[in-house]
């Protein structure tokens, strides 16, 4: 990977929660002078120039790629990288289908990541190595992070307070039904709720329903 260059490369980090870019915001400020966040979108479109564009995945379909391409096409983004820890072979390949130039997993540290902005903005394309398990890098946030729910449990929980049925989180996250079943009792659980409509409830008491928000020019960025 190469070494980085004078002026530090600018990032916009894309998801539909405003926890999630501002905990990927504030793992990369100590590298402030490699990658500067110019700013952070909840379900809007990029505005500003910037070198690359950091696609988290949380809560998105992800067997639906076409949000991909659309920050692809939009000239404002140089280039476009997916941040996720699901590496099933049809994403990675869907992914690059439209246009990704990255595919990086968020277990990576938050230097490793730097190194793998840098390189996709010096022109190479980056496909990580998935981790061995689902776990992700220090200083990640999410919804629900503060009362136990680990970052797969959120998602599914996000997808259901959106109104997606079992089946949909099933296909949208390519987990098998089973697997989808448990993760929603182990949610139940946790929260302290009998059924899928107090699970809702809670969820969208708890900031678990798209933000709908730009944050530019984050801590003086450009």
């Amino acid at each position: 990977m190469p070494h980085p260059s004078r002026a530090p490369i600018t990032v916009a980090l894309v998801d539909d929660y405003d926890v999630v870019v501002k905990g990927v915001a504030n793992m990369l400020e100590p590298y402030r002078d490699r990658v500067v966040v110019a700013e952070l979108d909840s379900t809007m479109a990029v505005k500003d120039p910037v070198d690359v564009v950091l696609y988290d995945s949380f809560a998105q379909p992800e067997s639906d790629h076409e949000e991909i391409g659309v920050l692809v096409a939009n000239p404002r983004a140089h280039r476009v990288v997916v941040y996720t820890w699901n590496f099933h072979p049809e994403l990675v390949e869907s992914a690059r289908k439209h246009g990704a130039h990255g595919y990086l997993s968020k277990t990576l540290p938050a230097r490793e990541l730097v190194a793998a902005l840098e390189a996709v903005h010096a022109g190479e394309v980056i496909v990580s190595e998935p981790g061995p398990r689902p776990r992700s890098a220090p200083g990640q946030d999410w919804p629900g992070r503060g009362e136990g729910l680990s970052e797969r449990e959120a998602e599914i929980l996000a997808l259901i307070t959106q109104g997606k049925s079992n089946a949909d989180v099933a296909r949208l996250t390519y987990l098998s039904p089973n697997t989808v079943k448990s993760y929603i009792r182990t949610i139940y659980r946790k929260l302290g709720v009998g059924s899928r409509t107090q699970a809702v409830l809670w969820g969208v008491d708890h900031g678990f329903t798209p933000d709908h928000h730009r944050i530019e020019h984050w801590r003086g960025g450009p």
